[in-house]
């Protein structure tokens, strides 16, 4: 669901940018108000989730590979807003160093999984659980079933908008001679191909991600829990090496991702995109805007690095995300205050 560079016209990610500078004003302000000061190292742990969850490539229907995000998943530990604010650091992180989603199109990105997959799925995860909660026994089994179906929804509307934004490209930028400029595939073509493999198989994994690791917070560090956050407020310091663990086995586990072949819909390189299939028949060009466009040079492409086996340079681009963002999100803690309620401000 990474949109690559160049495949949305320099308008579309302007607009994309400015639709989420008051979504980014709001969360932060909301953060800074629900989120106890000692609790916002732990943003960077729900951050270091997401990230991880999209390093593990799935194939997909119609030999594409997608991933989870997790953004359903770190609303429910710190809040929507907080999530927005998470996924959207992870996913810079992503685009700087690794080349995983194009810097122009950092604010549609965001737009989709930050913004739209976090908010979505929380409003699910809520309205489900008002209607099915109606008495104390079998609580938890509503909290994850909820929990499931809120994620299950959240990516497959943030995948949708994705593909919105895909198709709208070839109806509003072509060239002289009636070509696309960008990406060349309009809306007939990107909502089926982005919708299916979600809503069979990505969404799926999205729910199982979700679920499995808000069960072992649960049961681990419940202080972690949105819900209990803002019972609690800024409540006695847990232990939190279980869910430390649980970074490390999923760093180490990471190479499976490898195991997935194909390239994500939409994310063909300027170099193939000609040769792509639709209904059996080649593109048979290069649009204007992808051959030519932007582009910036990153220091690991696709999470490789220059004479180091890719499983090992997977591994290692997992270990700098997870600890870029942890030591974000820690000093960020540094530089805000504390009022008396144990809340950052």
């Amino acid at each position: 669901m990474h949109i690559p560079e160049n495949y949305l016209s320099p308008a579309t990610c302007g607009v994309m940018a400015a639709a989420m500078v008051p979504v980014w004003a709001h969360a932060v302000k909301k953060v800074s108000v629900e989120l106890p000061k000692e609790k916002m190292p732990l943003l960077g742990v729900g951050a270091a989730f997401s990230f991880l969850g999209m390093m593990f490539n799935v194939p997909l229907v119609g030999g594409t590979t997608g991933h989870a995000v997790g953004g359903t998943l770190i609303a429910l530990l710190f809040g929507p807003d907080a999530a927005c604010i998470a996924v959207s650091i992870a996913l810079l992180i992503q685009a700087l160093l690794f080349g995983d989603g194009g810097i122009l199109a950092f604010g549609a990105n965001c737009f989709n999984m930050a913004f739209i997959l976090p908010y979505v799925g929380y409003f699910m995860y809520k309205l489900l659980l008002k209607a099915m909660d109606r008495s104390e026994s079998g609580k938890d089994i509503y909290k994850y079933i909820s929990a499931a179906v809120g994620s299950y929804i959240g990516i497959n509307v943030a995948a949708l908008f994705a593909a919105v934004e895909f198709g709208i490209q070839p109806l509003l930028f072509t060239d002289a001679n009636g070509l696309a400029l960008y990406c060349p595939y309009d809306l007939s073509v990107s909502i089926p191909a982005m919708l299916i493999p979600h809503l069979l198989v990505a969404g799926v994994v999205e729910a199982v991600f979700t679920v499995a690791i808000y069960a072992f917070v649960r049961k681990t560090a419940p202080d972690m829990l949105y819900e209990n956050i803002k019972q609690t407020g800024s409540a006695t310091e847990a232990k939190h090496s279980p869910i430390f663990a649980l970074v490390a086995v999923l760093i180490a586990a990471t190479p499976l991702g490898l195991l997935a072949t194909g390239t994500a819909w939409g994310e063909w390189g300027a170099d193939e995109i000609a040769e792509i299939e639709n209904a059996g028949q080649a593109l048979g060009y290069t649009p204007a805007g992808l051959a030519n466009g932007w582009s910036l040079d990153v220091i690991m492409p696709d999470y490789t690095l220059g004479g180091v086996n890719e499983v090992a340079a997977y591994i290692f681009s997992a270990i700098l995300g997870v600890a870029l963002l942890i030591i974000f999100f820690k000093l960020a803690s540094l530089f805000i205050k504390e009022n008396k309620n144990g809340y950052a401000s």
